[in-house]
């Protein structure tokens, strides 16, 4: 801290549900817990929500979310583009190849809609304040936990201008990510997998003629994905793990080569970008607890499980814990009596949908994304490849099954009925 910053502090307070974090799976939660008349606060942070490089995937089960609490028509009118299929250059000459094709699903949400992750937050901040048991507190970082007899009572906070408090809470919900407070309770135990590639993130100007929604290729020992933003491109090049130094020394004029060769029609595009400050890292990380609580807390969504950026799935997984944690626990926490085994049923329900997309993800990474960055082909051969191919742009039931997973997760959540509205 600077030695000229002073440090006050404030009255301790109450609340029964603390959340850590004003991400999508705790803006979910809150809201989901206000409307089921729980007092909750929400500790976020930063100032807003306006952080670059951070997912924008709106799945289907998170579409349907919104419209069960009645704000699918005010979702919609959100700046969005919506993308019905996920390909992957496994093709001939790393030709895209369809591995999911939502428009299979029944709709009316059969597709992806691709959102700034802080318009979809400013909404359900928006919602959540029409509760009188709702209270968000910006610029307000929790710093460590507050245990009285082996038991999380809340936690202890610092803001943006140098005050320290407490909040005390009947139960303490972790939703602050991969760096979450929580992970450093050896008692949780961390199970980390290994991941191939790390990614880097920057921006490209969008043009009227350029593709729409999500657009992906293969480089030299990279992939690349571009996210459509309207103005903008939001563009992501997946590199060996470990490979950020010795790529950058290489000079950015061998990276924007390399990186036109993949995306031809961003060519001439690639010289806006001109320095590697523009370029950012992020150090991609497969891991999951092993307990997800303790008496007192639980941890979801990334605090629990860190998702590899494939297939974007993070978020929408992260808000379904949300929901499934809101319905067990809501009752509870009106009640007052939040016990071990309350919180434990979220970790029981959720646990096999998150083992099942890690499983997924690092499958992928094993066979598909290792083999590119390796320079090999993947899937073990173009003729393998091929099957692949054809299998899954076969049969429509067997499209329906990647689709769905894609969409839905293994396992649909509902939210409480005390939170739902229709129109």
């Amino acid at each position: 801290m600077d030695q000229n910053t002073t440090t006050t502090t404030t009255t301790p307070s109450t609340t029964t549900c603390c959340v850590i974090g004003g991400g999508p799976a705790g803006m979910v939660l809150a809201l989901l817990l206000a409307r089921s008349g729980v007092r909750v606060t929400v500790l976020e942070k930063h100032a807003d929500f306006l952080r670059d490089f951070r997912g924008d995937t709106v799945h289907p089960s998170t579409l349907a979310l919104l419209d069960d609490l009645g704000l699918a028509e005010r979702f919609a009118r959100l700046p969005q583009r919506r993308v019905n299929t996920v390909q992957l250059p496994i093709g001939d000459g790393h030709s895209a190849v369809t591995v999911a094709d939502l428009t299979v699903l029944p709709g009316p949400y059969n597709y992806v809609a691709m959102v700034p992750q802080w318009d979809l937050l400013d909404l359900l901040v928006a919602e959540a304040r029409r509760e009188p048991t709702f209270d968000l507190r910006m610029n307000t970082e929790a710093t460590s936990f507050l245990i009285e007899a082996g038991r999380v009572r809340g936690v202890r906070y610092r803001t943006a201008d140098g005050r320290t408090g407490e909040l005390r809470a009947l139960l303490t919900v972790a939703c602050d990510g991969r760096g979450s407070l929580a992970r450093s309770r050896p008692e949780l135990g961390l199970r980390a997998f290994p991941c191939p590639m790390d990614a880097w993130w920057f921006r490209l100007p969008r043009q009227p003629g350029d593709p729409r929604g999500l657009v992906g290729g293969a480089g030299d020992r990279f992939l690349t994905a571009m996210i459509d933003r309207g103005d903008y491109w939001q563009c992501a090049a997946l590199i060996p793990k470990g490979t950020d130094t010795p790529r950058r020394a290489a000079g950015l004029d061998r990276f924007l080569a390399d990186f036109t060769a993949a995306a031809p029609w961003l060519a001439d595009r690639a010289p806006g970008l001109r320095s590697w400050d523009e370029v950012k890292l992020l150090d991609v990380r497969l891991d999951r607890l092993r307990r997800w609580h303790r008496p007192g807390l639980l941890c979801i969504g990334d605090a629990a499980h860190a998702m590899s950026p494939v297939f974007g799935i993070g978020i929408n997984l992260a808000v379904q814990d949300a929901v499934a944690a809101a319905r067990h626990l809501a009752g509870p926490l009106s009640r007052g009596t939040v016990r071990l085994r309350d919180v434990r049923a979220v970790q029981r329900r959720r646990r096999p949908t998150t083992v099942a997309t890690q499983t997924l993800q690092r499958t992928a990474h094993a066979r598909f994304i290792a083999p590119v960055l390796a320079g090999r082909p993947p899937l073990g051969g173009a003729a393998r490849a091929q099957r692949a191919a054809r299998l899954l742009t076969g049969r429509r039931w067997i499209r329906r099954v990647p689709a769905y997973f894609i969409g839905y997760g293994a396992l649909r959540e509902r939210p409480p009925r005390a939170a739902v509205r229709r129109p």
